[in-house]
């Protein structure tokens, strides 16, 4: 059953002055005081004090002044100021909702607040899906209290969907961090393919999440991958073609006309007979981007189950390397280097991760076969 629809004071939207009553201590230390429940400690020094508490819902109490030079804007857009960790999406919501009012007061996303107004947000931030937390092993390479950075094997499903309702890193991350049911999607802000592996950023907290999600919506998350193709690629170059839903294939992606923008940097590592091992960076993140825009170039992914196409191997060809190029049981792609700002420090942070074993070998295979009819 839909809601009935708040209603919203017409004066509200230019007068900002009227005031609850209520008792208690006052959060906003400065000339301009607002009085709050007693529990709400004042932050001093500043416009704005919170309470957070975690159960299987997480309260959110948030309070702060409009400062001067925010005055005259948006009322989302002064809210995503004040309230920075939480993304402007989700704080335009809660204020079509009620939730976020300015001096008592229901306005629009898009009204103006004027210096000195109070903004109030009273909200809980909803336990995101009836997810079970399960005890499977992470290969932690870093973490503080704000960011997890794991190393991703082959054969983990990162988000339970259908066909995997559990045992994916979803689940495992709500064995290490419980707290993760409140933050969206678990703290994930970008995903690899269940059979691709290497490193991944998970947010440990909203603040987290939010500054993740903006790097990555503003390209300076570097990802950077390592791939085995099928064929023998000349020199480097950028594949600029958008990418889409299969026309008549619904779990493969395409180049299509009409798709959303992809771009992809690769550079030749090194040559094979009918091989070459490269590197390739990610301007943008589109499902299957590498496994898509390399075959669309006439190299597929070795191993790949959905893009390969015709199995190939090079001429005359000893018997392991056919078999292990025949057996290789996924796609050949490893998230090899991860790059971002650390979203509450500010410092660049960066990680590599060592290619698989599985890579490694037919790598070998692939050098010792070229060294035996060179020579």
């Amino acid at each position: 059953m839909m809601s009935a629809p708040v209603r919203r004071d017409k004066d509200a939207v230019f007068k900002h002055k009227r005031v609850a009553e209520t008792k208690g201590r006052s959060a906003i230390c400065g000339p301009r005081v607002r009085p709050l429940p007693a529990d709400v400690t004042c932050l001093s020094q500043t416009n704005l004090s919170r309470r957070m508490s975690t159960t299987s819902k997480q309260a959110i109490q948030l309070h702060a002044e409009v400062p001067f030079d925010l005055g005259g804007q948006r009322l989302d857009q002064v809210a995503a100021q004040l309230f920075s960790e939480h993304s402007r999406s989700r704080l335009a919501a809660w204020i079509k909702d009620g939730l976020l009012t300015v001096d008592g007061a229901v306005l629009r996303p898009r009204d103006t607040v004027h210096a000195g107004a109070v903004l109030e947000l009273n909200a809980e931030q909803q336990a995101q899906g009836e997810w079970v937390a399960q005890d499977i092993p992470l290969e932690i390479v870093y973490e503080d209290d704000q960011i997890l950075v794991i190393d991703k094997p082959a054969g983990l499903v990162v988000h339970p969907a259908a066909g995997h309702a559990d045992g994916t890193l979803l689940n495992a991350l709500l064995h290490h961090v419980p707290g993760l049911i409140n933050v969206p999607r678990a703290g994930i802000v970008h995903r690899l393919d269940k059979d691709t592996t290497g490193l991944m950023v998970v947010a440990k907290t909203l603040q987290a999440q939010t500054r993740l999600v903006e790097q990555l919506q503003a390209r300076s998350v570097s990802r950077i991958y390592e791939a085995i193709v099928i064929g023998v690629i000349i020199t480097g170059g950028t594949i600029d073609a958008p990418i889409g839903r299969h026309g008549q294939q619904r779990q493969r992606m395409a180049v299509v006309e009409g798709g959303k923008p992809a771009v992809s940097h690769y550079r030749v590592l090194e040559r094979f007979r009918s091989h070459t091992h490269v590197r390739v960076k990610l301007e943008t993140g589109r499902t299957h981007q590498i496994r898509v825009h390399m075959p669309h170039l006439g190299y597929p992914l070795v191993g790949d189950p959905l893009y390969a196409g015709r199995f190939r191997i090079p001429p005359a060809a000893n018997p392991t390397l056919v078999q292990t190029l025949r057996e290789f049981p996924r796609q050949a792609l490893h998230a090899r280097f991860l790059e971002l700002d650390h979203p509450v420090t500010g410092q660049r942070m960066k990680w590599e991760s060592p290619l698989p074993d599985d890579f490694v070998w037919l790598l070998t295979l692939l050098q010792q076969d070229r060294e035996a009819f060179v020579g």
